[in-house]
C-alpha cells in the first residue's frame, strides 16, 4: 500500500512566509490517512520547497514549529517523518478528546444559537435513505465534520486550541475504524441522540451522551487495533 502524499499548493507570495508555510504543512498533515498503511511518511524539505514555491528557510521555520507541536520529528541523518502514535498513545487521546468534547457538549446546550444547532442534522440528511455502512467514505467526512463542530459549538477558543492539536490522529482513527464492525451504523444513532439532547437544552445529557459516544472509540481502539503497535 503506497504512503500518502502531502496535499500543498503554492503560497501566495503577499504575506509572512513561515506562518503561510506552517499553516499549508499542518493542514495537509491533518488531512492525511497516517494509519492505513505501515510505513513512515517522510517528508523532504526540496520537494516541500518546490511544491510551495518558497525558499528552504521558512520550510525549516515552519517544521519546527510543527515539531515542536508534536506534528512531525526531525531526525539528523534519517530526514523528517510525521508522527504515528501507539495504540496506547491513541487511547489515551481519545480519552482527552472526550472529555473536552463532552464539556463542549455540555457548552453547546447551555449557549449555542438554535439554529446553529440545528444545522448539525444538515450533516446527515442524506443519510436517511442511504445506510452509512454502504457509504462509509462519505459517512466518515460527515462524523469528523459532526464532531468538529460539536467543539466549535461550545465558543470555547481554548478548546479548539486544544483539540486541534488532537485532531490529525482523532481524524485518521475515525476515518480508519469507521466502516469496522457496525460502528457506522451504531454511530449515527448516536449523533441524533446527541442532537436531541443539544436542542432540548439537557446539557448533562448532551455531556453524558458525548463522552460514552467517545469512549466507545477508545474500547474499540483498544480491543480491534493491534496493528498500531
Amino acid at each position: 500500500m503506497t504512503v500518502p502524499a502531502l496535499n500543498v499548493q503554492p503560497l501566495d507570495t503577499g504575506t509572512t512566509f513561515r506562518s503561510q508555510v506552517y499553516h499549508a504543512l499542518k493542514q495537509a498533515i491533518t488531512e492525511m490517512d497516517i494509519y492505513d498503511h505501515d510505513r513512515e511518511i517522510r517528508l523532504d524539505e526540496r520537494q516541500l520547497s518546490d511544491k510551495l514555491g518558497v525558499s528552504r528557510t521558512p520550510i525549516r521555520e515552519a517544521l519546527t514549529l510543527l515539531e515542536q507541536e508534536g506534528f512531525i520529528r526531525l531526525q539528523p541523518r534519517r530526514g523528517i517523518f510525521v508522527i504515528r502514535k501507539t495504540k496506547t498513545e491513541i487511547v489515551e487521546m481519545i480519552q482527552v478528546w472526550a472529555a473536552l468534547e463532552s464539556m463542549a457538549a455540555r457548552m453547546a446546550a447551555e449557549h449555542a444559537p438554535a439554529e446553529e444547532i440545528h444545522k448539525l442534522w444538515d450533516l446527515f440528511g442524506s443519510f436517511e435513505q442511504r445506510s452509512p455502512k454502504d457509504n462509509v467514505s462519505e459517512y466518515s467526512d460527515a462524523n469528523i465534520a459532526f464532531h468538529k463542530s460539536i467543539i466549535q459549538l461550545s465558543g470555547s477558543k481554548l478548546i479548539q486550541d486544544v483539540t486541534d492539536n488532537l485532531f490529525i490522529h482523532m481524524r485518521a482513527i475515525r476515518k480508519l475504524t469507521i466502516g469496522q464492525e457496525d460502528r457506522a451504523e451504531r454511530s449515527i444513532h448516536d449523533h441524533r441522540a446527541i442532537i436531541k439532547a443539544l436542542e432540548s437544552r439537557d446539557a448533562g445529557l448532551a455531556e453524558k451522551l458525548v463522552r460514552e459516544h467517545t469512549m466507545g472509540l477508545a474500547a474499540h481502539v483498544e480491543k480491534h487495533c493491534d496493528f498500531l503497535e
